[in-house]
């Protein structure tokens, strides 16, 4: 069977990734849905020089396709080291609370690792999905090679669909914790003859939207079902959106200082 994680890391993921920069964040609640596209974080970890060691594996393992274990090899000697490792008490920045947290684990190293490398392959994507567009129009929405899939995700499979459908801006895998769906890049040609053979669905699959409460923040966001809080958003297109208003934001300066003669 397909998987999408045994691909290598292309350019543009490695990219994307590198243009990152850092922030540390008690929860991970802290840093949301588009943050993510333009800075690094783990929560708990806030200590920024660790944090900043931490991309550094991450950015490596990368661009040099590692596997999880030869991530986690290299990683947890330098948390156990660190002594951000096992269960500990932290004050919350937020609430001046002092809780029990866990900090480094399998489980911890193994989150780092999969949605690291997850968003940056869809990201990464979602660049090359703009630039060859024209000649690749669609997009069909696939199954990962989990054991089990969420219902609302079996529904999705076979959803094909224009590369500049509205539904793609929230539905781009991944679209949850360990979610391994992805995407495939569809000629006219093929979407033609996938359409011809009944295997396909042409129209964004119907759904109900859900509120749901950031405790952290108080913002109640809608929800499309089936997307798990904080990933109903498309990585690559979040950090384009960034990057436009960065631009806008400069062109807007510049003209205001030429007019007032700054």
């Amino acid at each position: 069977m397909y998987n999408p994680s045994d691909i290598l890391i292309p350019k543009e993921a490695l990219a994307w990734f590198k243009r990152k920069g850092i922030e540390p964040a008690f929860d991970y609640r802290d840093v949301w849905k588009e943050e993510h596209a333009n800075a690094f974080t783990v929560a708990k970890m806030l200590n920024a020089d660790l944090l900043v060691e931490v991309k550094q594996l991450v950015e490596q393992a990368i661009e040099e396709g590692q596997t999880f274990a030869q991530f986690r090899d290299v990683l947890k000697p330098m948390l156990v080291k660190s002594g951000w490792w096992g269960i500990q008490t932290m004050d919350d920045p937020q609430t001046q609370e002092t809780k029990l947290v866990q900090l480094g684990s399998e489980g911890r190293i193994k989150t780092i690792y999969r949605t690291n490398m997850r968003t940056a392959r869809a990201a990464g994507q979602w660049e090359r999905i703009e630039r060859t567009k024209r000649a690749m129009p669609y997009l069909l929405y696939q199954l990962g090679p989990s054991r089990e899939h969420r219902v609302q995700h079996e529904k999705w499979n076979g959803t094909l669909l224009p590369v500049d459908d509205p539904w793609w801006f929230n539905h781009m895998p991944p679209n949850g914790w360990g979610c391994n769906c992805w995407i495939r890049q569809v000629s006219k040609y093929e979407a033609t003859t996938l359409t011809k053979k009944g295997t396909i669905s042409t129209t964004a699959p119907p759904g109900k939207d859900k509120q749901w409460t950031n405790k952290r923040t108080g913002e109640v966001e809608t929800l499309p079902e089936g997307i798990e809080p904080g990933w109903n958003y498309n990585p690559g297109k979040a950090r384009q959106s960034a990057l436009n208003a960065d631009l806008l934001k400069k062109e807007t300066a510049m003209r205001q200082n030429l007019s007032t003669g700054l």
